[in-house]
């Protein structure tokens, strides 16, 4: 998986997004232009668009949406930070790939909404329905949900919707079977600690489970690093460590089931992640 999956098209002339702090929203109204390049290399954690994303092996999405201040057409956008791509046209996208590939399953998690009414949750519900239609999978056990399973019933999309609007809405998975508990430290050590825990304390059955590969920057980091970004100051460094955790986990019921991070193209993070689920097949009863 990636993290802020639609963060490679931050738009650096779009507002700054509702969600930001007070101190932000002062910065660029002083700095303009030039505060929002810098924030841009703060807040871009993927290089790849989807298409590119998919080819590559990424299957689980994460998503924020937000409506944009003043915006006449009520639109909805991806957002983190600054304003990205329309959501409209990146499900497309996504779709794309999905319609020349019939057996391979992404798993949309919805999980951050800015500025959005119930008629926006509607529109995007709507857009959701247009864009997939039966390639949508009900809510459903998550243990029940198997490849051939998927197969048969000729789905290949789970939306996971981080709102109470998800019980109304049959195609919608409750966030709650997407947990992906945050670390929220730019520390590798304290980084794996905490993923190593989370896994210990993961329950084993009911709902599916993100470990976050994904450090996160203070305001002190970026300060220091300002020119250079998040890529540079905090991902590169910190990889070596990161994979080699990646690499000694088990998937399955007590192990990892999704793994996330930023610059997904770094190192083999992929090709390491994708050889986990071959050791599944490998003579072990773990099947999740």
């Amino acid at each position: 998986g990636s993290h802020d999956s639609f963060s490679f098209y931050i738009d650096e002339a779009s507002p700054v997004g509702p969600e930001q702090p007070e101190t932000v929203q002062n910065f660029v109204s002083v700095f303009g232009t030039v505060a929002k390049k810098l924030m841009r290399k703060w807040l871009a954690t993927q290089t790849m668009n989807f298409t590119s994303q998919l080819g590559a092996g990424i299957r689980y999405f994460d998503l924020r949406i937000s409506t944009k201040p003043r915006d006449p057409d009520n639109e909805l956008y991806f957002a983190h930070g600054l304003f990205s791509a329309k959501v409209k046209e990146g499900l497309e996208e996504i779709n794309v790939f999905l319609a020349e590939h019939p057996k391979e399953v992404v798993f949309l998690d919805f999980n951050h909404f800015y500025g959005m009414q119930k008629y926006h949750h509607e529109k995007l519900v709507q857009m959701l329905k247009d864009t997939y239609g039966n390639k949508m999978c009900p809510a459903i056990f998550a243990h029940e949900v198997t490849l051939q399973y998927l197969w048969e019933k000729e789905h290949q999309v789970l939306v996971f919707y981080h709102s109470p609007v998800a019980v109304e809405v049959a195609f919608l998975w409750p966030g709650q079977m997407m947990p992906a508990p945050w670390a929220n430290t730019t520390d590798p050590e304290k980084l794996i600690q905490f993923l190593q825990a989370s896994i210990t304390e993961r329950r084993k059955k009911g709902s599916f489970f993100i470990s976050q590969v994904v450090l996160t920057p203070k305001a002190s980091t970026v300060v220091k690093g300002v020119a250079s970004g998040l890529r540079e100051t905090i991902t590169e460094r910190a990889l070596p460590a990161m994979m080699e955790w990646v690499r000694t986990q088990k998937a399955g019921e007590s192990g990892v089931n999704i793994i996330t991070a930023d610059f997904v193209e770094l190192g083999d993070f992929i090709s390491t992640v994708i050889k986990l689920n071959y050791a599944l097949g490998e003579g072990e009863d773990d099947t999740t």
